[in-house]
This record gives C-alpha cells, sequence and structure tokens, in this order.
C-alpha cells in the first residue's frame, strides 16, 4: 500500500495514499480496534447533510466565500449520490463524543472541496486554494453539537422514510385480511388455555390497536428529534458560532429533508443528555413489544398442522427441517421475534448510554446512533415482512376452528346468570371428561330446553354480546 504524509495539531502521519481523509481519522483508526463495526450509513449521511447545511449557512453570514460554500456542498452532493463507506473507517466504538467521526467527515469534504474549488479556480485562471476541515467545513461547529444533531436527523429521516410507512403497510395487510375473513369464529384463550369465543377480526382489531398505540408514541418523538443541538457548539454557550448559525442550518436541513428542524430551546440539555433519543427507543421498544406479541399469536395459531392448534396456516416459504421431509416452519414470526428481541436489548443499552451524560456532555453518542438506527431498520423491516411474507397469503382454517370451539366446554359460562357458577362448573368438567358438548350435559343437568340452550351457548351470540 502507498502512503502520503498528512498533519494535524499532533504532527505528521502517514495515510494511505488514496484515502480521502486525513490524519485526525487515521489517528482514530489505529487507535480505535475494538471492533470492525463502523457508524451507520444513515447517520453519516446525516452528518453530510449537517456539513453542507453548515456551508451554505456560513456563506449566507458572509464568513465563507461563495466558492468556497459551494465547493463544500458539490462535495456532500457527490458523496450522498455515491457514498464511498471505504472513505468513513472509523469504528463505532471510538471516543464518546463521535469526535472522530465528526472530523472523519470534515477530512473527506476538505479533499473532495479542495479538489472542486481547485478545478474551478483553475479554469478562471486564479491561484490555487485549499478547503481546510477545521477551518472551514466545521466553521461554526462542534462535535459535541453537530454528532447529537445528527443522531435527530438521521433517526427522523429513517422514521418518515422507513419505518412509518413500513408500519402502515403492516396495518394495511392486517386490515384487508380482517376484512375478507374476521367474521370466522374461533376458540378464544387466556392463560392458552380455552376461553369464550371470539371472531378473528376482535383477535385482528386487537393487533391493529397495538400497532395504532405504537405509531401514535413514535409520532410523538418526532418533535423532539427535530429540535437540534447545532448551535450549541462546545459546551452548549454556543462559542465560535455566529448568533443566526442555528437558525440557518436548520433552515437548510429543512429544504433538503422536508422536515421542520428547529435550533434546540435548550442547548445544554441537548449537549449533556441523550433524554430525547431514549424516549424515541422507548417508543421503538413498545412497537418491539407489539410485533412480538403478534409474531407468537401468529406461531401459536400456525402450530401443528396435525397436533397443535392448526387455525390458521401461514404460507409456506422454505422446508423447515434438514432432517425431517415435509416440515414447514413459521420462520417469518420467527425471524420477527429474533429482530424485536434486538431492539428490546438496544433499548437497555441506549438507557444506559443516556445516564453517561457527564457534566456538558453526553459521552456515549456513537452507540446511541448505532442501536436508535438498527432499531428503527429492524422494526421497519419486521413490518414489511410480517405484510408481505406472513399476513398477506395467511389461511384461517375455519373447519379447525368451528370443530375445536364445538368442542369447548367453556361456553357454560354463558349459564352463569341463569343456574350459577357452581352449576356451570360441574357441567364444563363432565363435558370435558367425557368429550361431549356442552350442550347435551347441560340439556341433562338443567331444566332448560334445547331452543334455549341452543341460544343461550350459541357462539356467534357469545363473541358479539352486545350486538
Amino acid at each position: 500500500m502507498k502512503f502520503r504524509t498528512e498533519h494535524d495539531s499532533m504532527g505528521p502521519l502517514q495515510v494511505p495514499a488514496e484515502a480521502l481523509y486525513q490524519a485526525q481519522t487515521q489517528r482514530a483508526v489505529q487507535n480505535f480496534q475494538l471492533h470492525p463495526a463502523t457508524m451507520p450509513t444513515p447517520f453519516i449521511r446525516a452528518l453530510l447533510l449537517i456539513k453542507q447545511a453548515a456551508a451554505r449557512a456560513n456563506l449566507q453570514l458572509g464568513l465563507l466565500t461563495e466558492i468556497q460554500a459551494n465547493s463544500i456542498a458539490t462535495a456532500v452532493d457527490q458523496q450522498l449520490h455515491n457514498l464511498d463507506l471505504k472513505q468513513f473507517p472509523v469504528s463505532l466504538y471510538q471516543t464518546g463524543s463521535g469526535t472522530s467521526s465528526n472530523m472523519n467527515a470534515n477530512e473527506v469534504l476538505a479533499t473532495l472541496a479542495s479538489h472542486i474549488l481547485n478545478a474551478t479556480m483553475h479554469d478562471k485562471q486564479i491561484g490555487a486554494e485549499k478547503i481546510h476541515p477545521n477551518d472551514h467545513v466545521n466553521l461554526g461547529q462542534s462535535s459535541n453539537d453537530t454528532i447529537p444533531s445528527a443522531i435527530h436527523v438521521s433517526a427522523s429521516l429513517a422514521i418518515v422514510l422507513e419505518l412509518l410507512p413500513a408500519l402502515t403497510q403492516l396495518q394495511h395487510a392486517i386490515a384487508r385480511l380482517s376484512a375478507e375473513q374476521g367474521a370466522i369464529l374461533k376458540t378464544g384463550r387466556t392463560h392458552l388455555m380455552d376461553a369464550m369465543p371470539v371472531r378473528f377480526s376482535q383477535v385482528f382489531g386487537g393487533w391493529l390497536a397495538q400497532l395504532t398505540h405504537a405509531e401514535h408514541h413514535i409520532r410523538q418523538q418526532l418533535s423532539g428529534l427535530q429540535q437540534l443541538a447545532q448551535g450549541g457548539t462546545a459546551v452548549g454557550t454556543g462559542v465560535n458560532a455566529h448568533p443566526q448559525f442555528a437558525v440557518l442550518v436548520c433552515a437548510e436541513l429543512c429544504k433538503t429533508t422536508g422536515l421542520s428542524f428547529t435550533p434546540s430551546d435548550n442547548f445544554f440539555f441537548s449537549l449533556s443528555s441523550q433524554d430525547v433519543a431514549v424516549a424515541c427507543s422507548g417508543a421503538l421498544k413498545t412497537l418491539a413489544v407489539a410485533l412480538l406479541k403478534i409474531a407468537n399469536d401468529l406461531r401459536w395459531m400456525n402450530s401443528g398442522p396435525l397436533a397443535g392448534l392448526a387455525e390458521l396456516e401461514l404460507p409456506a416459504l422454505q422446508p423447515g427441517s434438514s432432517i425431517m421431509p415435509g416440515k414447514v416452519n413459521p420462520v417469518i414470526p420467527e425471524a420477527v421475534a429474533m429482530a424485536c428481541a434486538q431492539v428490546i436489548g438496544h433499548d437497555t443499552a441506549i438507557t444506559i448510554a443516556g445516564q453517561s451524560g457527564n457534566f456538558e456532555l453526553n459521552v456515549m453518542l456513537p452507540l446511541v446512533a448505532n442501536n436508535l438506527l438498527d432499531s428503527i431498520s429492524l422494526l421497519a423491516g419486521s413490518c414489511s415482512s410480517l405484510a408481505t411474507q406472513a399476513i398477506s397469503g395467511l389461511k384461517i382454517r375455519q373447519d379447525t376452528a368451528a370443530a375445536a370451539l364445538a368442542r369447548n366446554p367453556i361456553l357454560v359460562t354463558a349459564l352463569n346468570p341463569i343456574i350459577g357458577y357452581e352449576q356451570a362448573a360441574k357441567i364444563a368438567k363432565m363435558a370435558y371428561s367425557q368429550q361431549r358438548p356442552v350442550l347435551d350435559v347441560a340439556l341433562e343437568q338443567t331444566n332448560l330446553s334445547e331452543a334455549e340452550l341452543r341460544v343461550l351457548l350459541d357462539p356467534a351470540r357469545l363473541a358479539d354480546p352486545g350486538s
């Protein structure tokens, strides 16, 4: 490998010749070797968007020349259209402020912008000039406000562009299934044991209510995520940033993303804490819990096909065993369950990271960024997979559900007001032990007529008692 010599405030350093980054990034690569994971792509893209917005803001403030600002903005566009992840090699497990990732972006853009600027100046027959990573790209910024802002921008975009559309897709799929097959009756279950009858539409409606509840809380997080730390600089005082810098950066981000970013109401809050991210992660965990419940319901109702509940049949996607021919497993609900478990784990890590706001700065920012974005991605993928590979194509086995319902002795609950709990319990136990329909046993053990019992024990009436 060929190298070139770069300099920073600590002296000279050998950097790969083809690298766009410079000395500070190389130092980080050498220092942080705990794990090969690097910062997530959506975070890098958000960081680049902030650099572009900052350049345009500084142009409006007269702090950068038009040619300098345009060179930086063009460099960002080049990377956004063709992101070269090799140029962003800094480990996720780095300095807790994310300074190395901030400088990585500054150096890559400084190199690209210098090439762009010099090509422009050559065309105009003007002498060469260099874009500096700190003095130009990072002008008016600190890692301490830029990295928290990049977390908020990237999470906002991921929620709006990925998670919410996928969640809507799942809601629509469940609603379609309910409209098409929801009238079918089944045995309800509590404690995994037979209970009173329900319609599949009521089961599906419960799922939809869970998803709507989770969606509401996720949407609530967007207002906090769209308040940015940018402008607080080193400790929250805004030192070295123009008083209008924060407002202008947010205005530029609004133009490029279509979202409504504003400066934080309190920069000290936004630098020293990650409470917004903790709350957002909690809302994501709520969705994970809902999806896990739905996935497990699907697994249970699909169980069998002979010795299980077999109330529904999921689409057969692949062979389920390397040794048992013909076995087909509920692979999508299983995959979703694992994804949800990971989201719940991410939330625990984010909670711990949120406690690491020491004085004026939180120092677990890279971990928060990675886990928050991974949770959003996992949940978006889970919603989409459930919608297209499990819910769509699902078939309810009406014959199996009806047969189990006909044998359900718990239907005798409907007789409680007439014959009392203890007599009803006696009938239920007798029906179960003798494997007889509860109607036949009730006909023998009560003075009610068969016509009366058929009305009282009708599963359709019991599933809709208010109708």
